[in-house]
């Protein structure tokens, strides 16, 4: 039984979204389901898929917080 996590950040697609839609959602869920039926032929009712959204303040690079990191890269480029 496969289970597969999957990892977005807690921003929308577009400017006016806070999170991934239900819709966004489901399709990932159907397309790795069925990505691990086509490649691993497990069953499509075997498979869990776990969707974690990831507030922007709890991940980020360059030793810094996602927010702050984009402030400064989009100062630096104008």
């Amino acid at each position: 039984m496969p289970i597969v996590t999957i990892q977005v950040t807690r921003e929308g697609t577009t400017p006016d979204r806070q999170s991934v839609t239900s819709e966004e959602k489901a399709s990932l869920i159907k397309g790795v389901s069925e990505l691990l039926r086509d490649v691993l032929n497990k069953p499509l009712d075997a498979t869990f898929v776990i969707i974690e959204e990831v507030e922007l303040d709890n991940w980020g690079w360059g030793g810094m917080q996602v927010p702050e990191y984009r402030r400064r890269r989009a100062a630096k480029t104008t």
